[in-house]
C-alpha cells in the first residue's frame, strides 16, 4: 500500500542538521505514527514519503522553509519569571512556556531578577535538515482518525 492522504504511516527516522551529527532518532524505540495529509509532520518530510511503501528506506534533505520555517527577527518577548515555575533558567536552554494557545517551546535569551527574555522561534527554525527514514507499515486510516486528524491506537493518540 502506497503512502497518500488519509493513510496511517509508522516509520523510524534519524534527523540531523545537514552535514552534522544526528540530533534525534526513533531507532531503538517505537516508530512514529502519523496520519498523512493533516499537518502532523513537517511538510518537506511528508512530501518525501508520498508514494512510498512499507519496507522502503530513504534519505532526504529538507530545506528550512519546508521544515520548521526560517528564523524570524523580532520574535522575542519578555515574560514574568513566575511562568517558568521555579526552573533553573540559563541563556541558551530550551523551556516550555504556558500560553493561552497551549504550551510553547522557547529558547531562553536572558534571565533577570523577575523577568526572562525568550526567543519564540522554533529551536529548529532556519535549519536545513537531513532525514534517514525507514517505512515500517502503511494502513488505511479509520473514519474516526480522519475526523480527529491524528492516529489512534498503537503509536498514536489514546482517547
Amino acid at each position: 500500500m502506497k503512502i497518500e492522504k488519509d493513510r496511517v504511516v509508522r516509520f523510524h527516522y534519524t534527523v540531523s542538521e545537514q552535514g552534522q551529527e544526528p540530533l534525534e532518532s526513533s531507532n531503538g524505540g517505537d516508530p512514529l505514527a502519523i496520519l498523512v495529509g493533516h499537518g502532523n509532520i513537517i511538510p518537506g518530510l511528508e512530501t518525501a514519503m508520498e508514494g512510498r511503501e512499507a519496507g522502503e528506506t530513504f534519505e532526504v534533505d529538507v530545506a528550512a522553509a519546508e521544515a520548521y520555517g526560517e528564523r524570524r527577527e523580532g520574535m522575542t518577548q519578555r515574560v514574568p519569571k513566575k511562568h517558568f515555575q521555579g526552573a533553573r533558567l540559563q541563556p541558551g536552554m530550551q523551556a516550555v512556556l504556558p500560553t493561552n494557545f497551549g504550551p510553547r517551546a522557547v529558547t531562553i535569551q536572558k534571565v533577570g531578577m523577575s523577568v526572562v527574555d525568550v526567543d519564540l522561534n522554533h529551536p529548529m527554525a532556519g535549519k536545513d535538515l537531513h532525514f534517514k527514514v525507514e517505512i515500517v507499515d502503511v494502513r488505511e486510516a479509520s473514519a474516526e482518525e480522519i475526523e480527529h486528524k491524528h492516529v489512534h491506537g498503537e503509536g498514536g493518540h489514546q482517547h
